[in-house]
């Protein structure tokens, strides 16, 4: 899962717009209490916006997705051995960058086709540390002590390496359900028995369950930490609604000043940024102390300067590049309890990236076609070695909507700059000189928002039922006992079959599970209506579908006119991820459209053709 699964952006413009008469309605399901333009779009999902504003949108994306997709490596590292090897975690954070980029292509064009982006997922790193804090995967006493690890032994390589590859090998056999689950259409079977109280549990619990990592990190000052937390809060709460101006050019207007909502679009990279800065500045006057021994020390930008002229400029991750995976059986487990509850946000992000994209609801093969190629994903995150897998970022999902650019082309551009930050080795090294208390505080947002966003499902449900407030309220308790209690006493689980004692012990140490299933149980089997559970509401909003329109198809049909060769194949209509309608119903026998089908988005747009006057003024973005 990502950080912040429920934004969605629409409170304000971030970029004035030149040229006005091109746009497109969204979708009118709710009328927005503003100006008639905020229900405006300058591009739609099937609009081509001119090059240069594709990457100039696509590297805002990226740097939007920034804090989530790092932070993974940097938690890892710790289960994984290699809190003193700088140069290892970048190679990490490449390898992220990299099948992040390749999943969000391969989600965008072959997948559910929504402008959504790809990137690593908090659901699968419960289950990860949960799995590497078993004791036979404990870290030897020695790794701890940067005095005594050789980061280039065939010792300490054996070490960090046999925990990636277990993970890899969980990854990859556990994704292979989110792939079965999504091709063959049984993601609305799922939905049918999964609603808000088993969601808000399941999701919070995530985020609370992390609060060790942000704890060590953040406490090793807590100044620093504290200092991070207030920017990221200042610009992202106190100061969204500011617009800063920013001199631009255009060929109506020539040069002039145009407003851009900065803190609203950035405020973790920079709160990052300022208190690196503030760090370096600390450092350089010998303001921190530069004994080890210190508190204090870990805030030193110069600990692991050297990282950066050691990596290489250029790194080309590939499948297998930390060894052959292995499998554990607990493992597999872990990671199913995660690419379930991933699979269920996901089919949530689908339905706002639509609204917000000017695009109809996502219909049925289209969703089951997203989760599909998620699961593809997170086989390909596994093979890779990024020790994770994928999901869709909901941040940026809002991103859309404060943009007001919806076009999927800017988010295949995303993809392609992912890429290359994932073959440019200097800037993942870049990232592992964040100082850890900038990152401890961070993470106090982010895991915050996680655990309040989870939260915000209830909405859906009768929170004045007695039903509901002991389900909730017991399955949060119970995913905070149970795994606390588990990891105090290691050996309290002995059936006497290691194998199972493994499961057991990777299941109830994961909160996210142990709240999730009791949270499914209780709600399923206490007596309820589905409108005091939240299904009638819950449906409503994730599992709308679209009628089999020509609008659908321009937007959800496969690419390359896949779906108009395949509409003549009568069996096509029995695969769940392939469109189902007959697109000959909207084209004559020569091929050529019909009336009916200029009736479509272009139509309803109603926006004159992109000109080189038309510009959207994002440049100033960077």
């Amino acid at each position: 899962m990502a950080p912040d699964k429920n934004g969605n952006g629409l409170d304000n413009f971030a970029f004035a717009v030149d040229g006005g008469e091109h746009f497109c309605e969204l979708p009118d399901e709710k009328p927005m209490p503003s100006e008639h333009d905020r229900n405006k779009l300058a591009y739609c999902v099937t609009d081509v916006p001119p090059w240069y504003l594709c990457i100039i949108l696509g590297i805002q994306h990226c740097l939007t997705a920034f804090g989530g997709i790092i932070a993974i490596p940097l938690i890892l590292s710790t289960g994984l051995c290699l809190q003193h090897d700088s140069l290892t975690q970048s190679h990490l954070i490449s390898t992220i960058f990299f099948v992040s980029g390749l999943c969000t292509l391969i989600q965008v064009l072959f997948g559910v086709r929504l402008p959504i982006l790809q990137g690593g997922t908090f659901t699968l790193l419960a289950p990860s540390m949960a799995l590497l804090s078993m004791p036979e995967w404990a870290c030897p006493a020695w790794t701890q002590n940067a005095t005594l690890v050789n980061v280039s032994s065939p010792e300490f390589k054996q070490v960090w390496q046999s925990r990636i590859q277990v993970l890899q090998g969980s990854i990859m056999v556990g994704s292979l359900f989110q792939v079965l689950v999504g091709f063959s259409g049984l993601i609305g079977l799922f939905m049918r028995f999964i609603g808000p109280l088993t969601i808000a549990p399941t999701i919070s619990l995530i985020g609370l369950s992390l609060y060790d990592s942000a704890g060590m990190n953040a406490g090793n000052h807590w100044g620093i930490a504290a200092m991070t937390t207030c920017m990221i809060i200042l610009f992202s709460q106190y100061l969204r609604h500011i617009p800063v101006p920013f001199p631009t050019y255009s060929k109506a207007k020539k040069l002039h000043t145009s407003k851009l909502y900065i803190f609203q679009i950035l405020p973790v990279l920079l709160g990052i940024t300022l208190s690196w800065l503030i760090c370096y500045i600390l450092t350089v006057t010998n303001a921190l102390p530069a004994n080890p021994s210190q508190y204090g020390y870990l805030a030193r930008t110069d600990i692991k300067g050297d990282v950066i002229g050691r990596a290489p400029w250029f790194t080309f991750p590939y499948p297998g590049q930390w060894g052959v995976p292995t499998v554990s059986l607990a493992g597999v487990f872990g990671i199913l309890a995660g690419v379930i509850s991933s699979m269920i946000e996901s089919v949530g992000d689908y339905h706002a990236c639509a609204r917000l994209s000017g695009a109809p609801p996502p219909p049925k093969h289209a969703i089951n076609r997203g989760i599909g190629m998620e699961g593809l994903g997170c086989l390909l995150a596994g093979a890779w070695g990024t020790g994770n897998g994928t999901t869709s970022y909901s941040e940026n999902v809002g991103a859309l909507g404060i943009t007001k650019v919806g076009s999927r082309s800017v988010i295949v551009a995303s993809g392609f700059l992912m890429i290359i930050m994932g073959v440019f080795g200097k800037i993942g090294a870049i990232f592992t000189t964040i100082p850890t208390p900038v990152i401890g505080g961070m993470f106090l947002v982010m895991f915050g928002v996680i655990a309040a966003a989870g939260v915000s499902n209830l909405q859906y449900a009768d929170m004045n039922s007695s039903r509901n407030i002991f389900i909730f309220g017991f399955s949060m308790f119970t995913g905070l006992v149970i795994p606390n209690w588990i990891l105090k006493n290691p050996t309290a689980i002995a059936t006497g079959v290691v194998v199972i004692d493994q499961v057991l012990q990777v299941l109830l140490t994961t909160s996210m599970f142990v709240g999730g299933f009791f949270g499914f149980i209780l709600d399923n089997t206490i007596p309820g209506t589905k409108q005091e559970r939240g299904i009638v509401a819950w449906n409503k909003v994730h599992e709308e579908d679209s009628s089999t329109t020509i609008e659908s198809d321009e937007v959800y049909g496969l690419p390359f006119n896949l779906s108009a060769r395949l509409s003549s194949l009568r069996w096509v209509r029995y695969i769940p991820f392939c469109p189902s309608h007959d697109m000959s119903d909207h084209t004559s026998s020569s091929g050529e459209s019909t009336p009916e089908s200029t009736d479509s988005l272009d139509a309803m747009k109603k926006a004159a053709k992109k000109d080189s006057a038309h510009t959207i003024i994002s440049t100033v973005a960077l």
